[in-house]
C-alpha cells in the first residue's frame, strides 16, 4: 500500500509539471458506477475495459504493477479461472532466473511497456485527478475526476496533425496545451464486445477508464464498506455518550 502512495505521488507530481506547459480544458463529470458514497464498479464494465486495454492499449502502455491473478477478484473483474487461464496465453513474460521468455503464470504481473516514453497505466487514474476543493465534497460525490479525464482526452482528437522538432504531434482539445504525441488510439468499434455492447468511441472510452481505475484503487470497494461501518461504529458511540451522559449528570441537573 505504501509503493502504491508514493508511485501515486511521483505520477501526480509528474502530471503538474506537464499541465504547466498549458491549461486543460474543463473535464466534465461522468457518471461512472463507483462514484459516490455507495457506488460500486460494474463488474460487465470492467470486463469490457479490460478487453479494450488488452487489445487497443496494452500494446504500448503496461501495467507493471497490477498482477494477472487480481483479474479474478471478485470486487473487480472477476474473471473465472477458466477465463484467467485462457487469458494468460496472450502474454509471455521475461524470466530472469532463465534467461529468456515464458509463459505468464497468475502470479505474474502485467509487462512493462516495451514503448519509450509511454507511460504505465496502473496508477494512471489517479495521477490525472483533476476534481479539487477544498471540503471534498466534489471527490466525495463525483470521484477524483481521474477516470473522467481519461475518458474525456480518448474522445477529444481532432484531425489536425502538426511536426515539431521531428516528431509528430496530434491535436487534442482536452490536454494541456492541446498537441499530444499519442495518434488517435480508438475510432468506434476498434473491440467486439464479448457482451454484445455497441463498441462506439464513447462506450470504449468509459470502459477502459473505469478498468483504470480499477486498477489504480483495486481496494475502493473495501475502502468504501469499511468507512460505512466506522462511521457507523462513531454514531452508535456518540448515541452511547450522550445517553451515559445524561444519565450521569442527571441528578446534578435536576437538584434542589
Amino acid at each position: 500500500m505504501l509503493k502504491r502512495l508514493i508511485l501515486a505521488a511521483v505520477m501526480v507530481a509528474t502530471a503538474g509539471s506537464v499541465h504547466a506547459a498549458g491549461k486543460a480544458a474543463e473535464v466534465e463529470n461522468i457518471q461512472f458506477p463507483f462514484d459516490g458514497i455507495f457506488g460500486r464498479f460494474d463488474q460487465a464494465q470492467l470486463q469490457r475495459g479490460l478487453q479494450v486495454y488488452t487489445e487497443i492499449c496494452s500494446g504500448c502502455h503496461g501495467l507493471q504493477y497490477v498482477a494477472f491473478r487480481t483479474l479474478t477478484d471478485p470486487q473487480g473483474p472477476g474473471l473465472t479461472e477458466e477465463q484467467l487461464g485462457a487469458y494468460l496465453e496472450n502474454f509471455e513474460i521475461y524470466d530472469e532466473t532463465i534467461e529468456d521468455f515464458r509463459p505468464a503464470g497468475p502470479a505474474d504481473h502485467y509487462p512493462q511497456s516495451l514503448v519509450e516514453n509511454a507511460p504505465d497505466l496502473s496508477l494512471m487514474a489517479k495521477a490525472r485527478g483533476v476534481y479539487h476543493d477544498g471540503l471534498g465534497f466534489t471527490k466525495l460525490y463525483n470521484g477524483i475526476g481521474g477516470p473522467e479525464y481519461i475518458a474525456q482526452l480518448l474522445q477529444s482528437y481532432t484531425e489536425e496533425i502538426q511536426e515539431q522538432g521531428g516528431a509528430v504531434f496530434y491535436q487534442n482539445k482536452t490536454y494541456p496545451g492541446e498537441w499530444i504525441a499519442m495518434g488517435q488510439p480508438l475510432w468506434g468499434d476498434d473491440v467486439l464486445y464479448t457482451d454484445g455492447t455497441e463498441a462506439t468511441i464513447q462506450q470504449q472510452s468509459e470502459d477502459v477508464a473505469a478498468f483504470l481505475m480499477w486498477t489504480a484503487e483495486p481496494g475502493l470497494m473495501a475502502r468504501k464498506q469499511w468507512g460505512l461501518i466506522f462511521v457507523g461504529l462513531l454514531g452508535l458511540l456518540s448515541v452511547l455518550l450522550y445517553l451515559t451522559n445524561k444519565k450521569i449528570w442527571r441528578d446534578v441537573k435536576y437538584a434542589k
